[in-house]
């Protein structure tokens, strides 16, 4: 039997999401959201998703992490 992971798939379509941190997710259209986070475009193809990762998500470090830095905690 041959296992074959939703969030690997080329040809699959994906939702970005977005928790209270700012961290996104390309998560699978087909897959139950986690709790904690909201949807921020409309299912698309890995690709265009990853272009707006890339476009889009700018900051790497959760939002807490990224504050605590910023004020020398």
């Amino acid at each position: 039997m041959e296992f074959s992971n939703p969030f690997d798939s080329s040809d699959g379509r994906f939702f970005i999401l977005k928790n209270a941190a700012n961290q996104f997710s390309l998560w699978p259209e087909h897959c139950a959201m986690p709790d904690g986070w909201q949807k921020v475009c409309e299912p698309a193809s890995n690709e265009e998703c990853q272009r707006w990762l890339l476009a889009n998500w700018t900051q790497l470090q959760p939002s807490t992490f990224a504050h605590s830095e910023v004020n020398g905690e």
